[in-house]
This record gives structure tokens, C-alpha cells and sequence, in this order.
């Protein structure tokens, strides 16, 4: 189906980031908007709120009759939604035109130019602040992002006239061999997602595959020294970055009193005096990339210095809830073992004097079976670690995998507690802290709030 086919859009699994994103666009379009999802959330109030018709019971009797028409109504699945769905059922034996999210994304990628971030972690952060940049340039763009973006309040921008749009994309699934990018970062390639890949071997061979998607004239940023090897098509050229080193990268660092400054180094134009809006040394890296980007599209010194400057962040990604000389709490998405190392050193490197406590939450039973012990290297690098219970999500219990596993592996200068997630906020009430962190990708972050609300008081 092509773009101006669509009628109507019908979402099964409505309230997940990346669909909401995707719904957004076509609300914003004034097509008929409509979807199923499980529960009711912030996110589904607020799609309703925009024009979106969503309901909460399996049952085919509530699909709006504007979404029955297979010739024009477009259904968009996620692959969180089981395979028995009593709605997904009747669309795919009724001759609908059903889609997962990825495939809409590639669709958008033919008819725009897409600006592609993907990588095992820091896609999210990079992706944002890319958007973040054009969309405050002369350029625009259009973007669909993994998190809600703190300057827009939102995961998704909009641009009538910009012919770019930037995505995430996804490597779950092989979801990114859908796109075709004109442009492609590429931050990272730890192995992830094992379940679905099986190998080290084949998911690298997936992230290959997903280069020789780039379209010619366009380009791959990649970070420099990944096990992968890229295989472009004739026509797309190739530059690498890191924080140090590369054909973009970063010098004279300062990172003091809160505040991290550098200079930009590129093949394009050097750019003096960027200043972090959001000082977390991993901003660094991930800035190089997303201003490399920006700058290979038309994006001028001036609009990358501003960009930066005023880059806010994205909800539960290095998430500072408070911020003073008594107390540090932050929430930080992190779930696999790289991100963790990667967040546990910017804290580190931000508070080097203080003691840094981190409740961790790992996210799927097989990601716990294939990296415990990469898990527990990366949390030794703090002083405390509370782990909680494994978060589920699409998995059921694997026979012996726990959060021990984890726990047992610890180093011995760190202490270390086990604890049921419904036991944190009482264990928060009762100890001291210097900095603490709430990592990782399940339902952990719904006791923000409270835990905020508790630290507020006891250090007033």
C-alpha cells in the first residue's frame, strides 16, 4: 500500500514508544487514527487526547467501522502482540494489508530522506539529539524517535516541508532491514538480543547486511573500531567517529563544575566551543555522531553550537530527577551490560568523590543467562548495587536464571542486596545516599516519582 492509499490506520498494540510515534504521523495527516492496546497509560490518554481512537478489549466488534476497509486501511502490529490476537487474526484473514512498525518506517524511508541511528545502545540519545539539531536548523525534519524527547515533550516532530526524517533503527527482530537510509549511524555492535539471533556471528552479519541498505549518495558514520565490517554500495561514502578519534571527534575536552565543553573536529568544518545542554560525559560521543550527521546534511556551525547547547535529553535516558550538593538521583534506561558500563562511568567521572548507589532491574531472562557476568563486571564499577527481581516482558522463566547469577559475580569491593521491587521504597526511606540511580528497561521507573518524592523530603 502506498502512502496516499491510506484511509485509515488500525494499531495492534497501540501504546508501545516507537507505535505512538508512528500514529502521530498519520493523526497529524488527518487520516483515521484508531488502535488496541492492553492498558490504559500516559501515553494512550494522550493519543486520545490527540485524536486517536483506542480501546482496551480484545474484540473485533470495537474496531472503528473507518479501519474495515481492506483496500484502504493500513494495520500496523508490534511483535509484542501474540500471534493468536483475536484482532490481528481477523485482519490477516480478511485480506487487510498488515505490517509491522518497521515496515511503515521503511515505507517513510522511500518516500523521505532517512537519517538512521542504529547500534546495540546510545541510538536513542543519538537519534534525539540529531533531530533536536535540524529541527532547529534551516533544514527541519521530520523524526521518529525510541524515547520522549524532554525539549518536544514528545517521541515524534513534524515538518511539512523538510524531506528528512531521522529514525531509530531497531535491530530486534532484524526490524532495521526494512529502511533504506540515505544516511546511517551506526554507535555500537555489542552482541544483543540473542534470542532471536542465536550468535555473536549473525547478529554482526545483521548489522552488515543492514550497511549495503544505505542508497548511493548517501553516507555510513560508524563508530571507529567495531568488530563489524561494513559493505556499502558503490556511491556511499564512509567516515568514522569516536570521542577521541576518527574523522569526527572531540578536543579539549573540559568536563567541571557541571558543565562539559569541546571542540568539534570534522573533515567538513571544525566547530569551537560546543557546550553540552546536557552535561553527561557518554553526551560527548554520542553528540560527535549526532552533530556528524546534521553536519553532512546542511546544518551550519552556528545551528550545531545551538543545538547542543540546548539539547535537554530524553525521559529515562541519564534522567536527573534531583540535582543538588546533598543528594544526586537520576533514572537511567540501561539494560544491557555495555550501557550499564558506559552510564556507571559518566557518573563516575561526574561524581568522583561520592558514594554511588544503583538499583538495577535486569530486563529478559535470556539476556540475564547470556551476560551475568558482564552484567556484574559492569555494576562492580560502583560503590553499591540492589538488585531487584529479572523483568519478564515477552519471556517466560528460564530454570535457574535470577538475579543471583548477578549478585554472585559482584566484585568484592562492592556491597551489594538483594530486594523485591515492591520492598524499594522502604528501603530507600531507610539508608543515605550520595547518588543514586535507578537502572534498566522494565517497570522499575514507575516508582520514580515516589522515590523523588521521598528524597525531597528527607533532604529538603
Amino acid at each position: 500500500m502506498e502512502l496516499k492509499d491510506i484511509k485509515a490506520v488500525y494499531f495492534v498494540g497501540a501504546g508501545g514508544i516507537g507505535m505512538s510515534a508512528i500514529a502521530r504521523f498519520f493523526i497529524h495527516r488527518g487520516i483515521v487514527t484508531a488502535g488496541y492496546d492492553k492498558t490504559p497509560s500516559d501515553l494512550t490518554r494522550q493519543l486520545e487526547k490527540e485524536g486517536m481512537l483506542i480501546h482496551y478489549e480484545e474484540n473485533t466488534d470495537e474496531i472503528p467501522h473507518a479501519c474495515k476497509n481492506p483496500n484502504s486501511s493500513l494495520i500496523i502490529y508490534t511483535p509484542a502482540i501474540p500471534e493468536d490476537h483475536k484482532e490481528l487474526a481477523f485482519f490477516r484473514n480478511n485480506g487487510y494489508d498488515v505490517e509491522k512498525r518497521a515496515q511503515v518506517l521503511g515505507m517513510l524511508t522511500r518516500t523521505h530522506k532517512g537519517l538512521c541511528v542504529a547500534g546495540t545502545h546510545g541510538k536513542t540519545t543519538t537519534s534525539t539529539m540529531c533531530a533536536h539539531i535540524m529541527h532547529q536548523s534551516h533544514v527541519e525534519c521530520n523524526a521518529f524517535l525510541g524515547g520522549i524527547s524532554k525539549n518536544y515533550g514528545t517521541n515524534y516532530i513534524l515538518s511539512k516541508e523538510s524531506e528528512y526524517v531521522v529514525i531509530e533503527a531497531d535491530e530486534f527482530d532484524r526490524s532495521f532491514h526494512w529502511l533504506r537510509p540515505w544516511m546511517s549511524v551506526i554507535t555500537s555492535t555489542d552482541p544483543d538480543h540473542l534470542d532471536i539471533y542465536g550468535t555473536k556471528e549473525a547478529y554482526l552479519e545483521s548489522f552488515r547486511h543492514y550497511t549495503t541498505l544505505i542508497q548511493p549518495g548517501g553516507a555510513l558514520i560508524i563508530h571507529k573500531g567495531l568488530e563489524m565490517k561494513a559493505d556499502v554500495q558503490e556511491g556511499v561514502k564512509i567516515y568514522e567517529y569516536s570521542r577521541d578519534e576518527g574523522d569526527f571527534h572531540a578536543e579539549n575536552i573540559t568536563i567541571e563544575n557541571g558543565e562539559i565543553t569541546f571542540d568539534f573536529i570534522s573533515p567538513i568544518e571544525n566547530v569551537k566551543g560546543i557546550r553540552l545542554g546536557q552535561p553527561v560525559p557518554i553526551n560527548i560521543e554520542n553528540g560527535v555522531a549526532a552533530m556528524a550527521m546534521a553536519q553532512l546534511n546542511g546544518c551550519s556551525a552556528e545551528e550545531l553550537r545551538y543545538g547542543m547547547g540546548t539539547y535537554h535529553g530524553v525521559d529515562r535516558r541519564f534522567d536527573f530527577k534531583i540535582k543538588t550538593d546533598d543528594i544526586v538521583f537520576l533514572s537511567d534506561y540501561a539494560h544491557h551490560p555495555k550501557e550499564i558500563y558506559q552510564s556507571a562511568k559518566s557518573i563516575r567521572e561526574l561524581y568522583k568523590d561520592k558514594r554511588i548507589t544503583a538499583i538495577f532491574q535486569p530486563h529478559l531472562y535470556t539476556r540475564t543467562r547470556d551476560f551475568y557476568k558482564d552484567f556484574a563486571d559492569s555494576l562492580s564499577l560502583l560503590d553499591e548495587v540492589v538488585l531487584c527481581d529479572i523483568y519478564p516482558a515477552r519471556e517466560e522463566p528460564i530454570p535457574g536464571v535470577t538475579s543471583q547469577l548477578i549478585y554472585d559475580n559482584l566484585k568484592d569491593n562492592v556491597d551489594k542486596k538483594m530486594i523485591h521491587k515492591e520492598d524499594i521504597l522502604q528501603f530507600v526511606k531507610d539508608n543515605d545516599f550520595d547518588v543514586l540511580v535507578v537502572l534498566g528497561a522494565g517497570d522499575l521507573d514507575n516508582y520514580v516519582p515516589q522515590i523523588k518524592k521521598i528524597l525531597e523530603e528527607k533532604y529538603k
